[in-house]
């Protein structure tokens, strides 16, 4: 849910259209929401703006520098374009900026330097309209990325560089055994197999519930995920007991450790399914967009023989374990949900998806196997096309 402090700047923008210029706009804003000042920039504990002027609704002006930007990228940056008859908004985080403009040669990952203009704002995302009644949806997206997880990309599209990532080449057979993929994930999901893998996992929830829940607390999205990861599906078992008792000892530092970046966390083979299972965490009270998969690395998985790939999904709350769920990633409501971010990857790649967190929050409550084979053909046919 965006903070009510947002919904009122904005309100409060659309109100005063056409009627004062940027200087008396500013003045009256700062005051209103208690905003400070940080040289072009004014900022509150639930967003940052930055004013523009332009006499029309087009505009090519700097807005920012890429290494102020990153002081603001974890909560919403408002770009307003005042203009004579009205003031525009804008998202203009990271994953809404399509590159580097102003002094930006020797930008690298490990340099950051250079400047955004107006016209490098994306005004549409994907089909989506880059203005208020879509900045929750679009800000829930960002927070997933993160500018570490554009500037790869920034880079990229900047100086035109050679882009990370493979592209995964897809065969005659290749896509006969991905477009079956749908089929073999609903018998899958009606076989004892599927309640095997279920029981496995929520043993292992079981098992490391008080951990869980202490990790709950963890505000660092990224951080308590890959913990909560790493208890149910981590392999070095010394590792999970250095975890489970930085977790029991709050003045115990977490250890340093790395996950794999690999498309699934759990891996499980039958006889009849080799599965792969990506494990969720799901804060019931917060509103977000989780990552889900590379497309490149679920093409290639799914062009294999009996490969199923599967998300555990497990639902917090501040003082219980609401439910942990197994659903396949073509569950219908799952498949209508998931956001494809084909231009953020780098140019070599299909790129990455994320889930709408308000299915997942439903599906926890309410879970279901539901597949629809055309709609998760038609699916898979698109991502093949990318």
């Amino acid at each position: 849910m965006m903070n009510k402090d947002i919904i009122e700047f904005v309100d409060y923008i659309k109100s005063r259209d056409g009627a004062q210029n940027k200087s008396a706009l500013i003045g009256d804003v700062q005051n209103k929401f208690n905003l400070i000042k940080d040289r072009s920039i004014y900022y509150s504990e639930h967003f940052s703006v930055r004013f523009s002027y332009s006499s029309s609704t087009s505009f090519s002006n700097t807005v920012i520098s890429l290494s102020n930007l990153q002081k603001y990228d974890d909560q919403p940056f408002i770009v307003c374009l005042v203009t004579p008859k009205k003031n525009i908004l804008y998202l203009a985080n990271t994953t809404f900026i399509q590159k580097i403009s102003h002094s930006s040669q020797e930008l690298r990952v490990d340099n950051i330097r250079g400047s955004i203009n107006g016209s490098d704002i994306v005004k549409d995302f994907d089909g989506v309209s880059n203005s208020p009644e879509n900045f929750e949806k679009l800000f829930n997206i960002h927070a997933e990325l993160g500018f570490n997880g554009n500037l790869i990309r920034l880079v990229e599209a900047t100086n035109n560089i050679s882009p990370s990532g493979t592209r995964f080449d897809i065969s005659y057979v290749a896509k006969s055994l991905i477009i079956s993929a749908p089929e073999r994930s609903i018998n899958f999901v009606e076989s004892q197999d599927y309640t095997q893998l279920k029981r496995e996992l929520d043993s292992k929830v079981t098992k490391f519930k008080t951990e869980i829940l202490i990790a709950g607390f963890i505000p660092n999205s990224n951080i308590r995920g890959r913990i909560i990861e790493y208890l149910i599906a981590g392999e070095n078992e010394s590792l999970r007991h250095q975890l489970v008792e930085a977790l029991r000892n709050s003045s115990s530092q977490i250890p340093s450790f790395r996950t794999q970046n690999t498309l699934g966390d759990y891996t499980r083979i039958f006889n009849n399914y080799c599965t792969e299972t990506d494990i969720k965490t799901k804060i019931m009270v917060l509103g977000s967009n989780p990552k889900a998969y590379n497309i490149d690395k679920l093409l290639e998985f799914l062009s294999q023989d009996k490969s199923v790939f599967m998300f555990y999904f497990i639902g917090l709350e501040p003082d219980e374990i609401v439910n942990q769920v197994l659903i396949s990633m073509f569950q219908v409501d799952l498949l209508r949900s998931t956001i494809l971010l084909r231009h953020w990857s780098g140019r070599n790649s299909r790129g990455v998806t994320q889930l709408e967190g308000d299915t997942i929050h439903k599906l926890i409550l309410s879970p279901n196997n539901k597949i629809n084979i055309e709609e998760s053909s038609l699916f898979l046919e698109k991502l093949l096309q990318l």
